[in-house]
């Protein structure tokens, strides 16, 4: 990460003075603690001013409408208290000039306004960008006292630079001039260039990365955690169902009681008898307070428990297998995402209460599409994007391809007559998207679109198929 330091605050300020000096300040807006957007106005433009204060990227900007996406700035419905008394003291106010305390990483504006009582008073808005301690402070120029800052500092995290609401405002003390020189300073004194540009072009390509690997590794975290407690409960389920598969046994001991019943005596602890089944000689442990009839109808309880118990647990182990592939299709779709917009459409999967206007109108669901050999194919990189392939995309005569047993994206090829060779083009394809990339062999299978169906309240992208051919890749 290159250092936002006080030569690239003072290239950016000598660059922008003539416009921000007599601009007016019309909104603020505080997406998080951490960063701000101010809205301001000057020889006919309205441009937008980006502070950000987090230790990783502090820095100060006028953004671009390109960039302002790539930041991924959501403003809050209710606004920070900060961001409140910004509003009551700045918004509408004029910046008379913007000053660098010298050497120092402090952007300060010298704001004209009115109090409550219309009388004229001067302010300053104190923009600090020094790593870990940087601020938004304002206080009254006047009177030199704080009316309120991004981060309130307390004595227990600095003894010597308190900041909160009525303290007086004071410089960094004890550093020696030329700290603020950087080897890897982000701007070459010699630069002949637009400074704010590179400046925003930089930082915004930072935070949109970090906020990408942020999500996604959020996103595996969720997932993981429930694809880990549904194979936890399938292994139980698996060793319930090996030990009620047992339950037959009571069928049997009750049809050889039945059988024998007038052999033996009730109210015996056991009775010998030959299992017709299985050819051979079998002692049947009984309780001694129930007829021998009792007995038999305890067993054929048991038995019909057990057959109940087992088509519970069979339909539910079918359930959590589908659950398991599913949260696994899920980490591919995961470990192949390469935008934000890619991690929306599953985000939008997992959580699907979230705004679904908002994330239609961002990001798009289309899927990956290709040319081969003169026919359509296309990839669905995450499960919206393979039900999109399969229930709008896709017409009967189209072929459908994916690997076997193995989480991958879907793949459709739109064309009447392929040659075996765009067949196993496309069978390529599905390996290659799909978690067996790297092994040796895959199987892929195939079959045409109109042997597919979608199960009623199956998960997004699951499907069924029949008539499938495979090809070995």
């Amino acid at each position: 990460m290159i250092t936002f330091d006080s030569l690239t605050l003072k290239l950016w300020l000598d660059e922008n003075s003539d416009f921000l000096a007599g601009a007016r300040i019309q909104k603020i807006q505080q997406p998080t603690r951490r960063d701000f957007v101010f809205s301001i106005r000057n020889k006919g433009m309205t441009k937008k001013l980006y502070i950000n204060i987090n230790p990783q990227y502090f820095h100060v900007c006028f953004m671009g409408k390109d960039n302002e996406e790539k930041r991924l700035i959501e403003i809050p419905q209710k606004p920070p208290m900060f961001c409140m008394l910004l509003r009551k003291y700045l918004e509408n106010a004029l910046i008379s000039k913007v000053k660098q305390p010298e050497y120092e990483r402090i952007l300060e504006f010298y704001i004209e306004t009115y109090n409550e009582l219309s009388e004229k008073i001067y302010l300053c808005l104190a923009i600090e960008l020094m790593g870990k301690y940087s601020n938004v402070i304002l206080y009254n120029y006047d009177t030199n006292i704080i009316l309120g800052c991004a981060h309130n500092v307390g004595a227990e995290k600095s003894r010597e630079r308190e900041m909160a609401g009525g303290l007086p405002y004071v410089y960094p003390a004890g550093r020696p001039k030329g700290w603020y020189k950087s080897e890897n300073s982000l701007i070459n004194q010699t630069c002949d260039c637009n400074i704010n540009e590179i400046i925003d072009n930089y930082y915004a390509d930072c935070i949109y990365e970090d906020k990408f690997l942020r999500q996604k590794e959020h996103l595996k975290q969720i997932v993981s955690s429930k694809l880990k407690k549904d194979k936890n409960s399938l292994k139980k389920m698996q060793y319930r169902l090996e030990k009620e598969i047992n339950s037959d046994k009571y069928r049997l001991w009750g049809d050889l009681i039945m059988a024998n019943l007038y052999n033996f005596s009730d109210y015996s602890g056991s009775v010998d008898v030959y299992d017709y089944e299985n050819n051979k000689n079998i002692t049947i442990e009984l309780d001694e307070t129930k007829t021998l009839k009792e007995n038999a109808n305890k067993f054929y309880k048991l038995y019909n428990k057990g057959k109940t118990t087992i088509a519970k647990l069979t339909e539910l182990t079918l359930q959590l297998h589908l659950q398991v592939d599913y949260y696994e299709q899920i980490l591919y779709s995961l470990d192949i995402a390469s935008s934000i917009s890619d991690l929306y459409a599953i985000k939008s999967e997992l959580e699907p209460e979230t705004d679904k206007k908002k994330d239609k109108k961002k990001h798009a669901f289309e899927p990956m599409e290709l040319e081969i050999s003169g026919c359509k194919v296309f990839v669905g990189k995450n499960n919206r994007q393979n039900d999109f392939i399969v229930s709008k995309l896709s017409k009967d005569e189209d072929f459908w391809f994916h690997t076997k047993d193995c989480a991958g994206s879907h793949v459709l090829l739109r064309c009447e007559n392929p040659s075996d060779e765009l067949l196993l083009e496309c069978a390529k394809l599905a390996k290659q998207y799909s978690k067996g990339a790297n092994s040796s062999k895959v199987g892929v299978i195939y079959t045409k679109r109109k042997f597919l169906k979608k199960p009623p309240a199956a998960n997004l992208g699951y499907v069924t198929y029949k008539n499938e051919r495979e090809i070995i890749i």
